[in-house]
């Protein structure tokens, strides 16, 4: 049923927002949050000791010699060793407006801890509170954090317009889609009653850009969102395929805007992991070989994934990138085979060796895919409201893409059926001419592709920690020898990060999702999973390596002639040399970052 409410959000919205300016005040018992400018009359008070929050008159109880400061919104409340935090926001910039409502990026956050001083800790404890503490700050500091005080970021314009007029009765937490409310476990610990409502920002992960555009003399705001689910989040190889609930990694929902004198439409696409039990443990090889894990109910998880997508969004064209030979090929085989076995009439299996069908630099054959996928493309439509309120279209069905990691190779395909849809309602809304394409306006062109690289480069941050590869032809429209260079590059830093910075990134992001809950006696009557003690290999195959490789460099360089003597050295630690990184590689999984925390997640998972 399509209620019509979306045209008046802005004006139902004001006595549900939440406070954009608050001022937050710091004694050794409480703290006080006053909101600026709305007249509420109220403050909001902290114990520091019980927690108890409570929302009093704002009858000048604030003790005038407390500290002030003031913050752009309370993102939640995290518990560590030496206790809970207070999360506010530091640092904000407005990125502009979607249906009239202010969009705004995350710049800087603090951590406010609740217990005056760390005297009840050991240093031991106050160590590990401050590695906790550190990979909060690592999470809040990944690019690509966005919220609104008015607007519901994690909705697209359909499911807005979807919603019955009550929704808009609740608070913007409670509202939020919860796929993508990436503090949604601290605003459960921050929002202990309806106090709270008012207080309590919705944060989304992902990508927004919202442009001021005009073609023909028409004048209309473009914009992308992308929204990163929090549903079995995590980085590229340690997080793969499905789990249990049917929640796959790297899943994002992208919606394209067009927002004309009061019509507005979008277009989403979807994409995400390999629906399937898989893994691509790090083992410092360049690319692990990824493997199905063949004790796992594949079936289950696969039918609770797409029953759940079909809930969501309708039809799914299952749009499969991967190689079809060697591993992925496997995995390629598997995908198809379930599609078939599951037998769901509302999914259908799409695949297409991106590899092979564009070597040799031949990216024009893509659109042999996108014209396959042009029909179901045209049925599918896009959401489209006209300024009566009449609507016009909706979209009853969306495009699943993925490749192996769900980043390069399907952000150069969903560009591609974004641009058609986009030529689509720009025609459409009469803001193209009948014939024109957005292909031979240059300039807008140049923005557009600019905006899908963009989105490319902070959804493979997020993922895999560094940008996309192949945005060359995001970005010109063509692969050029450049681009190869700039992959290759970002290649090497995603093997470093990946094999030895991205446990430790894994652990934040559990941290910070409630996946795993730290203990405040960790350390003292708790073992604290941090604490790990690395085998008798991890120091001694690196030390022997080093020094082969020293002395193979020595031998090389300093003899003025070479000797029996001389070259048996250069054949000795040569051999040392090729034995120690031989026996590295073996044992590689014993040298990676792997994740500490994920393991005491897991074991705690099966005994519930």
């Amino acid at each position: 049923m399509c209620w019509g409410f979306l045209n008046r959000i802005p004006i139902m919205l004001e006595d549900f927002s939440v406070f954009d300016e608050i001022n937050l005040y710091i004694t050794p018992d409480k703290f006080y949050l006053e909101p600026l400018g709305k007249g509420y009359g109220k403050v909001l008070e902290i114990d520091r000791m019980s927690q108890e929050i409570s929302l009093q008159a704002n009858s000048g109880q604030i003790p005038r010699s407390s500290s002030r400061k003031t913050v752009y919104g309370v993102l939640g409340v995290i518990r560590l060793i030496a206790g809970p935090y207070l999360v506010v926001i530091t640092g904000r910039t407005k990125i502009g407006s979607i249906n009239s409502q202010e969009i705004w990026k995350l710049d800087s956050t603090e951590l406010i801890c609740y217990p005056r001083t760390l005297t009840h800790l050991t240093e031991s404890q106050i160590n590990m509170d401050r590695e906790y503490k550190s990979m909060v700050n690592l999470v809040l500091n990944t690019p690509g954090l966005y919220f609104s005080y008015t607007y519901d970021l994690t909705h697209s314009l359909q499911r807005l317009h979807n919603t019955p007029p009550q929704f808009l009765m609740n608070s913007m937490f409670s509202r939020a889609d919860q796929r993508f409310l990436w503090n949604r476990f601290l605003l459960k610990q921050f929002c202990t009653s309806e106090a709270c409502n008012n207080f309590a920002l919705p944060l989304m992960h992902g990508f927004v850009s919202i442009n001021q555009c005009s073609l023909n003399g028409k004048p209309f705001t473009f914009s992308l969102i992308s929204r990163r689910s929090c549903n079995r989040a995590g980085t590229r190889l340690f997080t793969r395929g499905v789990d249990q609930n049917g929640y796959v990694a790297n899943f994002v929902e992208t919606e394209q805007i067009v927002e004309s004198s009061g019509d507005k439409s979008s277009f989403v696409q979807i994409r995400g992991s390999i629906p399937l039990f898989w893994q691509q443990q790090p083992n410092l090889k360049y690319k692990p070989r990824p493997a199905l894990m063949q004790s796992e109910n594949h079936v289950e998880a696969f039918a609770k994934h797409f029953d759940t997508q079909v809930i969501d969004y309708g039809r799914q064209i299952v749009v499969n990138l991967v190689d079809h030979r060697g591993s992925e090929g496997e995995l390629e085989e598997a995908y198809k085979d379930m599609v078939n076995r599951v037998n769901n009439n509302n999914v259908r299996y799409e695949s297409f060796d991106f590899h092979a069908e564009c070597r040799k630099m031949r990216w024009d054959r893509l659109k042999i895919l996108i014209d396959r996928l042009a029909h179901e493309q045209d049925e599918f439509s896009h959401f489209l409201l006209l300024r009566d309120g009449t609507l016009a279209s909706l979209q009853d069905g969306v495009f699943r893409t993925n490749c192996i990691d769900c980043l390069d190779r399907t952000n150069v395909v969903q560009s591609m059926l974004a641009r058609r849809s986009l030529n689509n309602v720009l025609q459409r809304l009469g803001i193209l001419r009948p014939g024109q394409l957005i292909e031979n306006q240059f300039a807008f062109e140049s923005l557009f592709k600019t905006v899908w690289a963009d989105n490319a480069d902070y959804i493979s941050t997020q993922y895999s920690g560094t940008g996309a590869l192949k945005t060359d032809f995001t970005r010109t429209g063509k692969r050029t020898r450049i681009g190869l260079i700039r992959d290759g590059l970002n290649s090497i830093t995603r093997y470093y990060k990946n094999n030895f910075t991205d446990g430790f990134r894994q652990d934040a992001i559990d941290v910070f999702l409630g996946h795993y809950l730290v203990d405040n006696n960790e350390g003292v009557t708790v073992p604290c999973p941090l604490e790990v003690n690395r085998g008798w290999k991890y120091i001694t195959f690196p030390m022997i390596l080093c020094v082969a490789v020293a002395m193979f460099c020595a031998n090389v360089i300093t003899p003025s002639e070479y000797t029996t003597g001389s070259l048996l050295c250069l054949l000795f630690w040569g051999s040392m040399v090729g034995v120690t990184f031989s026996l590295i590689m073996y044992y590689g999984h014993e040298f990676i970052d792997a994740p500490r925390l994920r393991a005491v997640y897991n074991i705690a998972l099966v005994q519930a």
